[in-house]
Order: structure tokens, then C-alpha cells, then sequence
């Protein structure tokens, strides 16, 4: 009887320091020594060079723990051992590394692909992983969930599958009962072609109910064109959208905050047929269904917070270097609720995505030297970056550049 082949992830500390060791004949470890030296795997012609990829490719993956390791796959583990051994570079086929060193799914969160165009890049990288995990020891089982949605994001949205929907709704601030306002933007892929609409509805019959105490913008849509319509049609439209978009596979709704947005799409003004929505994210992209993703949960997972401390949309944009203005359009927040997300989830993996940001902004930073074991993630951020006034041209990290998300601004479709 044949045995199943088993896949899965070895530790790239394990595969670097001992597979070569405990090779049988000292002829081969040399050989192998030195194909997975860190200049070597960085190189163009390495045999584990992807074509299309700029940089080795490893991977990244959590442990059950929650603490983060830097892995080659077992595909790369096996193609690697033939390859030495085609080019007569071992006499013999080497074994594989000991059976006990094979993470298989069961034994991760999640794992998703890194490039390191130098070996640079891939020593920082390890240091960088052993230093997190020493901070995340202790921290706030909440901080830990977040991380975990985080990654789950990142890895849906690299498989370019689904539709990804920010909404946003719009009340009178004197009752929030009254909805006046409705905003939508969408990102579906056809092949490697991202695809993106956006829409901007208002309630004809509450065009007259202006906010007191949060500004009004409902007649500043910056992407596109407005749209008047009746109470029943809002309601129809809103409901056709959101039925149509779960014909394209799993349906992504995206908010800043749900809870609120939530109750309109339930209530007697709206009333989406969503009884199957999930909050929690599956371990695998799933085929179909509705799951909701909050991208100010995504921001607490990146900037380490644990409590409830949630930032607004405009201070996320403001953090992640998105220009914004308008505020408060229904359509506008949507827009930048999924600029958000796709700056977040196309970046690298949390910690790593958090260093590039905001370097050496977390842990005991005060104190240069200082024990980093359990001193957390969290960045700190000073006053100046909190203050509403405080100016947008004089950046406090790294300037995203955003005309990779933008395309030109459409109108939307003729409800007629």
C-alpha cells in the first residue's frame, strides 16, 4: 500500500542550520550548505527562483501560539534535494529533513509568500521575527484575534477572488433613524484585471434634513455622480446590489465600525436579506457566502492596539498616508474605507507591514537597550499625529502611492 504524501512548511531555521548536518555521507553537505546560503538564494539563477518573481520567494507563517516563522515549503525542500542531485552535485538522492520537522496545516494559522531581494532584506527579516515574537509574549488575547483577521485578509486578498464591498450610510444626526445617504464601492478581479465601481445614492424625500452637529456633505461625491432617488428606490437599489454582487463568490463587506452600519442594512428602511452573514473568517477562501471585514479592526491589529481604542476613518487614512477630503459623503467613506483595506492587505505581513510604516516605533523605544520580552507592539505614535490640525505635507511615514488603486471616476449606472 502506498503512503500518502504529506505537505507542508519546514522552518527556515531548521532547513539552514540542520538538514546539512544530518546528511549521512559529509560529501553532500557542503553541496547543500551552499545552495541555501543567503547570497545564494537571493541570486537570479538560484534553482528556487520563481519566474515572475523579483526575489526568493519564502514564506511566512503563524503557529498556533501565534508566533510568526520564516519557512521554505516542502515542494521547495523536495525540488531542491533533486535538483542537487541532476546537477551531480550529491552522489545520491539526499534524504528529506526529519519527519518531526514538517509543519503540516493543522499545525498553522495561516501562511502567505515573502520576497527578499537581498540578503539584507532576509537578515533583517529574521531578526526582525525573533524580536516580535518576544514582544507578543503576554499581550491581550484581543490583539491576538486581530492579528490572526489580519493575515486571513491579506491572504483573500491575494487570491484576487470575490467581491471586496465598502458601504457606508448616512443619517441625520438629530435621528439616526432617518437615513439620508448611501455609498458603495466594490473590487471584483476578471483574470489579473482588478474591476472597480462605486456609487453614491441620496433619499429625494430627506434632501432637506440638514445635520447640526456633523457636517453635511451629501452634494460633494468626488468619484462620480449622485444619484436622487425615492425612499422605495433606495431601499430596491441597495438590496439589488448586494444580491447581485453574491453571484461573483464569497461577498467581502467591508466598514469602518459596522456596528452601525449593520443596523441600516436590517432595518425596515433597507432590509437586506443577509441571514448568513458571518463575522468570524474562515481558515481557507471560502466559495461563497457573506463575511463582514472592518478596517478599523485591521488598523488596531497593525498598530497593536488590544482595547477598544478605535480610530476614526479619517484618522487611519491620515496614518496610512491616504489623502482624503469630503468626509462624511456616504460615497467618500466608502471610497476610502476600501482604499484602506487595500493598502493594508496588499502590504506585507502585519509586523513587518507595521516596521516599514512606522520604524522603531514600538516596544520599549524609550529605552535603547531595555529587554524587549513582553514589552508589545503597539506603536507610538506622538501627539502631533493625533492632532486634527496637524498637516498632511509633512509625512510621518512611508507615502503610499495610491494611483496603483485609482481609476477613472464613472458615473453611476442609470437607475433608469
Amino acid at each position: 500500500m502506498v503512503s500518502p504524501v504529506i505537505t507542508g512548511y519546514y522552518r527556515y531555521t531548521d532547513i539552514f542550520f540542520e538538514w546539512h548536518q544530518a546528511l549521512p555521507d559529509p560529501d553532500d553537505r557542503s553541496p547543500l550548505k551552499a545552495a541555501l546560503a543567503q547570497d545564494a538564494l537571493v541570486h537570479p539563477e538560484h534553482p528556487l527562483r520563481k519566474e515572475g518573481v523579483d526575489g526568493a520567494e519564502l514564506y511566512m507563517g503563524t503557529l498556533q501560539n501565534f508566533e510568526t516563522r520564516l519557512l521554505f515549503s516542502s515542494a521547495q525542500v523536495e525540488y531542491l534535494r533533486y535538483w542537487l542531485h541532476a546537477t551531480q552535485l550529491t552522489k545520491s538522492l539526499i534524504p528529506l529533513p526529519y519527519s518531526d520537522c514538517l509543519l503540516t496545516e493543522s499545525s498553522l494559522r495561516h501562511v502567505s509568500p515573502l520576497q527578499f531581494k537581498t540578503k539584507e532584506d532576509l537578515r533583517k527579516a529574521l531578526k526582525q521575527i525573533e524580536k516580535n515574537n518576544k514582544r507578543l509574549k503576554g499581550v491581550d488575547p484581543t490583539l491576538n484575534t486581530r492579528r490572526d483577521i489580519f493575515e486571513r485578509v491579506r491572504s483573500f486578498w491575494s487570491q484576487k477572488q470575490g467581491v471586496w464591498c465598502a458601504l457606508d450610510f448616512e443619517a441625520w444626526d438629530r435621528d439616526h433613524t432617518l437615513l439620508t445617504e448611501f455609498g458603495w464601492s466594490t473590487v471584483r478581479w476578471e483574470g489579473e484585471k482588478q474591476i472597480e465601481e462605486r456609487g453614491h445614492l441620496i433619499v429625494k424625500e430627506h434632501k432637506y434634513y440638514t445635520n447640526t452637529f456633523v457636517p453635511d456633505r451629501r452634494e460633494y461625491f468626488s468619484f462620480g455622480t449622485s444619484e436622487e432617488v425615492n425612499k422605495a428606490t433606495f431601499k430596491r437599489r441597495i438590496q439589488t446590489l448586494v444580491a447581485d454582487l453574491q453571484n461573483a463568490g464569497p461577498l467581502f463587506l467591508v466598514f469602518h465600525d459596522n456596528s452601525q452600519d449593520i443596523k441600516y442594512l436590517k432595518s425596515k428602511d433597507v432590509e437586506v436579506q443577509i441571514p448568513n452573514m458571518a463575522f468570524l473568517l474562515p481558515d481557507t477562501l471560502p466559495r461563497d457566502g457573506i463575511f463582514v471585514v472592518d478596517t478599523s479592526d485591521l488598523f488596531a491589529a497593525l498598530e497593536g492596539e488590544a482595547g477598544a481604542n478605535r480610530r476614526s476613518l479619517e484618522r487611519v487614512c491620515r496614518h496610512l498616508q491616504i489623502g482624503t477630503s469630503c468626509l462624511h459623503n456616504a460615497g467618500n467613506d466608502a471610497h476610502y474605507t476600501l482604499l484602506a483595506l487595500q493598502s493594508m492587505a496588499s502590504g506585507d505581513p502585519v509586523d513587518m507591514q507595521r516596521e516599514k510604516r512606522w520604524p522603531n516605533r514600538t516596544g520599549s523605544t524609550g529605552v535603547p537597550n531595555a529587554p524587549q520580552t513582553g514589552a508589545g507592539v503597539k506603536v507610538n505614535f506622538e501627539a502631533r499625529e493625533g492632532d486634527d490640525d496637524f498637516s498632511d505635507q509633512e509625512p510621518f511615514g512611508p507615502v503610499v502611492d495610491m494611483t496603483q488603486f485609482a481609476s477613472a471616476n464613472r458615473d453611476a449606472d442609470d437607475e433608469e
